[in-house]
């Protein structure tokens, strides 16, 4: 069994719900991605758009001009690791051709645009259950059964096969903290038991459903052990360096 891998978490935003702020400005973003890579991230998911109940939609426009200046520094130095969190296929488009090769379609891969980007590319790519067309719409919904989230994350990785990636290039998010009951969010900690020949991403990461004490370590260090003994392939963090002691050896 290979061991866990990590994709430290990079929010070049002014309103994400952990950071906002905090590295909104290339220059601190790329100190924080340095920082990450110390620690041990194998990967960095950089996105530019929050997704956190009640966020503003911005534009792809503006999506891109918030991420562009540091991926264009981040692209060379570390290449194959970085990684684009976005919705949006023309924003997806600008990061490949940049020389990106991790692609985060934190919205799915339904739509036909971003099916021609990936089709194009062949980047990696991880694909999140986000149900719905908006950010509003998503966290709307109250989802209950992980099989639902199964059902429609295989049905996506037709979709990506269709466009010719083979299955080394597609990691499963089940998207804790989208549109699903707090009860389920925690229950999805173990989703990587259901696709036990799938490789699947866990983001637990500072939510809600960790309680009251989110933002400590304990209760994500606790729900990572779980993820991992359930047989995730990747956890996507805030911080690395705590969960190095969770990899699973070789």
């Amino acid at each position: 069994m290979s061991a866990v891998k990590f994709f430290g978490i990079l929010n070049v935003t002014p309103d994400s719900f952990s950071d906002g702020g905090a590295f909104f400005a290339p220059e601190t973003a790329i100190v924080q991605a340095k920082k990450l890579f110390a620690e041990g991230a194998d990967f960095l998911d950089i996105g530019g758009q929050s997704t956190r109940p009640g966020a503003a939609e911005i534009s792809p426009e503006e999506e891109w001009g918030r991420v562009e200046p540091v991926f264009t520094e981040l692209l060379s130095r570390f290449p194959q690791k970085i990684s684009l969190d976005t919705r949006h296929p023309s924003v997806a488009h600008k990061f490949l051709a940049l020389g990106g090769s991790v692609l985060n379609a934190v919205s799915g891969v339904h739509s036909p645009e971003m099916q021609e980007v990936i089709a194009a590319f062949q980047p990696t790519v991880i694909v999140m259950h986000f149900p719905g067309e908006t950010i509003a719409q998503v966290h709307a919904q109250a989802i209950d059964s992980a099989e639902i989230i199964r059902d429609d994350l295989l049905t996506q990785k037709d979709l990506l096969k269709k466009c010719g990636l083979p299955s080394e290039k597609i990691i499963l998010d089940p998207g804790i903290g989208f549109g699903k009951t707090m009860q389920l969010n925690a229950d999805l900690l173990t989703f990587p038991a259901l696709l036990p020949e799938e490789q699947v991403l866990i983001g637990h990461s500072r939510k809600r459903f960790l309680g009251p004490d989110r933002f400590t370590l304990t209760p994500n260090l606790l729900a990572a052990k779980r993820a991992v003994e359930s047989g995730a392939a990747f956890l996507r963090v805030h911080e690395v360096a705590p969960y190095k002691a969770l990899q699973k050896e070789p």
